[in-house]
């Protein structure tokens, strides 16, 4: 009878695809809410074969004792928390779980952008808070329909949310390192990044944190958007610098941003960005449906087993190490 081999999860995940791995392999897991400690998970890597990430910090100071590891498996389409470089010299396979995330992240920014321009969070608030003593009492805010949707980003998610956009008659343009040859199809019109944030009426960023995108946005650049203009960001939160964009909305330079995302995460209960009234943040939420969940561990599970088993992935991003 063979040994199973070893797994490494950094938190529980649900039920149904728990059970599964570990019904074919030694599965060790940390169980408790908390992130768990480094030195935990580095010495329980000591003689595991595969690694399952739940989004944990997986670095060189992390692997390095890891000898006999054959994969990472990240339930995540993002891994810039991984030190994906590491992981190919070693000749260990970087999995992750794109396309299931799509639309349930491209509902949740579709459902920022209504809050936001609707003003609809401070409109509830306004209700519970016992101020409407009057119809046609309360500020007005803005319509989606006629308005200029910006896209930074113009990925899996992008395309689903510009299909969105096209149903509340938007119109769309979008700016990504070169054009998308199905953009006709979505209605969507490749411009250059300075079009972009001075035409945009609500701008909205879906890109990866990439050297290229870290700190993108900046106070320069939300100088240059209208002073009406509305960001959103679903992406991740270092592309946009977090003090710049504070004083950016202190200043009236821009109107209002939704944020699944900030930098850092989670947020501290003291940033200034929570005092503002022109500012709505949900906690990093893009996938956080049960369906999508259960799709992504699922998947992130395969992914692991397929590569202990000597099969390729479904999903590599470094496919480079076969």
């Amino acid at each position: 009878m063979s040994t199973k081999p070893k797994v490494v999860m950094t938190n529980k995940i649900l039920d149904e695809p728990y059970n599964w791995l570990k019904e074919r392999v030694n599965l060790i897991c940390w169980e408790e809410e908390s992130q768990p400690p480094h030195e935990v998970i580095k010495d329980w890597l000591q003689d595991a074969d595969g690694l399952y990430s739940t989004f944990y910090p997986v670095t060189k100071a992390l692997l390095e004792d890891a000898k006999k590891l054959k994969v990472v498996s990240q339930c995540a389409v993002g891994y810039d928390n991984i030190d994906v470089n590491y992981c190919t010299e070693r000749k260990i396979p970087v999995c992750n779980t794109p396309h299931v995330v799509v639309e349930a992240t491209a509902e949740l920014t579709y459902g920022l952008l209504i809050c936001a321009a609707r003003d609809i969070i401070n409109a509830v608030n306004y209700v519970k808070e016992g101020k409407w003593i009057k119809n046609f009492g309360y500020p007005l805010s803005h319509d989606l329909h006629g308005k200029t949707l910006g896209i930074f980003g113009m990925g899996n998610v992008g395309s689903a949310l510009a299909r969105r956009a096209n149903a509340s008659l938007m119109n769309v343009i979008y700016h990504n390192r070169k054009p998308k040859p199905d953009d006709k199809s979505l209605n969507a019109k490749y411009v250059s990044f300075d079009e972009l944030i001075e035409t945009s009426d609500y701008l909205v960023i879906l890109s990866p944190l990439t050297p290229e995108t870290r700190g993108k946005f900046n106070y320069d650049v939300f100088k240059r958007m209208k002073k009406t203009a509305i960001l959103i960001n679903a992406a991740r939160g270092p592309i946009v610098v977090t003090e710049d964009l504070y004083k950016a909305l202190l200043d009236k330079e821009i109107a209002f941003a939704a944020l699944d995302v900030v930098d850092p995460e989670p947020i501290p209960h003291n940033s200034p960005l929570l005092s503002l009234p022109n500012v709505i943040i949900t906690p990093h939420i893009g996938t956080a449906t049960y369906e999508t969940r259960l799709n992504m561990m699922q998947l992130a599970a395969e992914n692991l087993l397929d590569v202990l088993n000597g099969r390729k992935p479904k999903y590599c991003v470094n496919p480079e190490v076969f």
